[in-house]
Order: C-alpha cells, then structure tokens, then sequence
C-alpha cells in the first residue's frame, strides 16, 4: 500500500489535492491522509511511516520548510515535496536544498505535473529503499552489522519510533 500525506493550513487546497491524486493516480492500494496542523501531521508520522509528504510552503504556525526539516530527523525515508504560491523562486529554492526536498509544485498546480512528480517520487523511494536494504546486507555479509541491527532497523521503517523506549525518572517504562 502507498501512502501519502498532504499538509497545508487551507481545508479546500486539501481537498482539490486529494480529488486530483485521486483522480490522476492509477494507484489501487493509496491512502491519502491530510492535516491541517503540521504539528499533528509529524505526531502522525512518528507512529506511521509515508511513502510521500507534500508540504504547503507557507502556514501560519510553522512554515512549510520547517515542518520538513522536523520530518527528515523523524522519518528520513519519507520523501519530502513542497507546494507553494510563493514567487519568491531563490527563498524556496534555498528553503528546499536545506531540507532536502524532492519537488517543488506550484499552486496552482497542473494535474498531469503533480502526477509525475508524485511518480517520480515514488519511484526514487523505492530505489532509495533498495539501495539501504542491499547495503545493509553487505554490512550484514561483512559483520559491521548484526541480523538483530538489521531486524531493528526494519522494524523501525516499518512503525517509527517502535525501538524507542520512553523511560519514567523512577526507571520504569512509559507507554
């Protein structure tokens, strides 16, 4: 399954983006899940991973190159996109080299674009995937990582944040 999350502070971008994927895509496992709050949006994704992030530039509490930094320390497989109205190219441009961002889409966006960057984006991940997993059997082959680090490492992938333990001062474990 495919999943993607879309956040930007305005309700109706969300749904023209969602219908537009919807519609474009020709995914049958896709699950689109929105946010309004970027601060909800990276509680989300510390306890699911996504395929796909695609961030407003510009929103009120938390701009859009800050909630992607947040979620590169968070889920550094995910790949990160921005969606911005924004004319100012070279505030952008530099807002994405430091985060790291895929895609630049622009508001309003063109469906056939969105969907091949969208494409594109799916289709680096899963290289960028491939690529660690044949790594860490090399690291495996050669013994710099054992088949337990490489279990966690899977785990950690697939739910994030299940091989952190939250500690009480009293020592016990908090759930």
């Amino acid at each position: 399954m495919r999943r993607i999350l879309l956040v930007d502070d305005d309700p109706n971008v969300l749904h023209a983006l969602v219908r537009a994927l919807r519609v474009s895509l020709k995914i049958d496992a896709l699950r689109i899940e929105t946010f309004t709050d970027p601060r909800l949006a990276l509680a989300r994704c510390a306890e699911f991973g996504f395929d796909i992030v695609i961030s407003d530039f510009r929103m009120p509490d938390m701009s859009g190159i800050e909630f992607l930094l947040e979620l590169k320390l968070i889920a550094p497989n995910t790949v990160r996109m921005i969606l911005s109205a924004s004319t100012e190219f070279e505030t952008v441009m530099s807002a994405i080299n430091e985060a790291e961002v895929f895609r630049y889409i622009a508001k309003p966006w063109i469906i056939a674009e969105l969907d091949e960057n969208i494409r594109l984006a799916l289709e680096y991940r899963d290289k960028m995937l491939e690529d660690q997993h044949l790594a860490d059997q090399l690291r495996v082959q050669s013994g710099t990582l054992t088949p337990q680090e490489l279990e966690a490492r899977r785990l950690e992938e697939d739910e994030p944040g299940i091989m952190q333990v939250n500690w009480a001062p009293d020592g016990s474990i908090i759930l």
